[in-house]
């Protein structure tokens, strides 16, 4: 059985959200996805919209989630110790960046797979929250 394993905040869940959970799952038998508590969203100078517990429950509902759980820690070796998951997913703006080459290293070690996938252009939680402020101002 391969276990997979992504993690996200998953604010203001849109189709790219979706689409990146049903690819995973499409790559896996098990996913596992870690929702960001909201003390760690901070770690990019942001606030969710969406409290952690709703977000959570909004990833444990869809079909292609076989358990979601609290990310509590950004490290993901650290995560891989407790899961012990087989493929790690993550998006295409960590390819090739510094931090990623050592986590890349880690997992190779252990014989974790990473798949990096594209983000879904012209969608974001960003990009809605900002419509949605500029909507509120009108």
């Amino acid at each position: 059985m391969k276990i997979g394993y992504t993690t996200g905040v998953y604010d203001l869940f849109h189709i790219g959200h979706l689409n990146l959970l049903k690819n995973a799952k499409g790559l896996c038998d098990k996913l596992i996805v870690g929702v960001t508590v909201d003390e760690l969203v901070s770690y990019k100078n942001k606030k969710a919209v969406i409290p952690f517990n709703e977000r959570l429950e909004i990833v444990r509902s869809i079909k292609y989630v076989d358990a979601a759980i609290p990310q509590e820690c950004i490290d993901k070796f650290e995560q891989w110790k407790k899961l012990r998951f087989d493929i790690l997913f993550v998006g295409d703006d960590w390819y090739n960046s510094p931090s990623w080459a050592e986590m890349e290293k880690k997992f190779a070690e252990v014989n974790v797979k990473i798949i990096y996938f594209p983000y879904t252009k012209g969608t974001s939680s960003t990009i809605l929250n900002n419509t949605l402020k500029k909507l509120r101002e009108e």
